[in-house]
């Protein structure tokens, strides 16, 4: 057992819409980079993290990116799957009964599903975390902004690659105490050192071409 992990907590695989990363190659690629936990954080779904957790247990934690009625939030330790649309405290409140870890996704991105300040501030004292670090962040003063929140609130801080090409992998990882459970996770998450790094706006372009090729191959 290590006495530190290096922990990507953002990532998404093909099971997610925008995303082509098939799972061997997404966890073949998490070691490779030196990841020891990755929690796969696919679109409204948990089926591409069970997947990869069954092929790799160790390193995965099964994670998901859930798109409320306001904004999206960051779940780890999922072990029920939370469906798209819901209010925001219901879906806080499911994940809660589950033991979930609950982190919020770059919430001052407005170019992506970012929160209105009246609702961030509404949910805060329910979640254990926010993302204060985003590599896909094309403004540098969101992630500016996230972090001097969680400094206000008193709030822990998660930093995450969002990555959705295997070249992101990684990019973005907070370096923690050993842990193995949600409320392990809890303990140790305020002395992460966090390892971050922006990726390039034409990134974005990779899940552009993710979201024709998935759309264009979808059943009809």
């Amino acid at each position: 057992m290590t006495s530190s992990l290096r922990v990507e907590f953002h990532c998404h695989s093909r099971y997610s819409p925008d995303s082509l990363n098939k799972i061997p190659d997404l966890l073949k690629t998490a070691r490779k980079r030196g990841v020891d936990r990755l929690v796969i954080t696919d679109h409204n779904t948990i089926r591409g993290a069970l997947e990869a957790q069954a092929l790799d247990p160790e390193l995965v934690i099964v994670g998901e990116e859930i798109k409320t009625s306001k904004g999206e939030l960051l779940a780890s330790f999922v072990s029920e799957e939370i469906p798209y649309g819901l209010e925001p405290m219901e879906a806080i409140d499911r994940l809660r009964k589950q033991g979930a870890f609950i982190s919020v996704s770059h919430p001052y991105d407005l170019h992506r599903s970012g929160w209105q300040l009246t609702d961030l501030m509404f949910i805060l004292p329910l979640v254990d975390a926010i993302e204060v670090f985003n590599s896909r962040c094309t403004n540098p003063a969101f992630n500016d902004q996230a972090f001097q929140l969680a400094q206000e609130q008193n709030l822990a801080g998660t930093v995450g690659s969002d990555c959705h090409s295997l070249m992101e992998v990684g990019r973005s990882t907070l370096l923690l105490p050993w842990f193995d459970t949600a409320d392990g996770l809890r303990a140790v998450i305020r002395q992460g050192i966090p390892q971050t790094r922006l990726s390039s706006l034409l990134i974005h372009l990779t899940s552009r071409w993710a979201f024709l090729v998935n759309a264009l191959s979808a059943p009809r």
